[in-house]
């Protein structure tokens, strides 16, 4: 396993990094809301869902051409 040439540029542009940060995110929420007590008024099955759409999304953006990293014209 190796890096991609323009890994940086993969790291600061990709879609599929960002919806995976905002999935880390989520999960993190999520395993938190017991600490919580209730505080938040959202239920934990929201933020499990909304991870879920998030690597989905990851997962699709993965696979789309992005102008600023592939230097192609979509």
């Amino acid at each position: 396993m190796r890096l991609v040439d323009n890994w940086r540029a993969v790291l600061k542009h990709a879609w599929s990094v960002r919806l995976l940060f905002v999935a880390a995110i989520l999960s993190g929420l999520e395993v938190a809301l017991p600490l919580l007590n209730g505080l938040l008024p959202i239920p934990p099955l929201i933020f499990a869902a909304l991870s879920g759409v998030c690597v989905c999304g990851a997962f699709i953006a993965r696979f789309v051409v992005q102008e600023k990293i592939s230097g192609e014209k979509q």
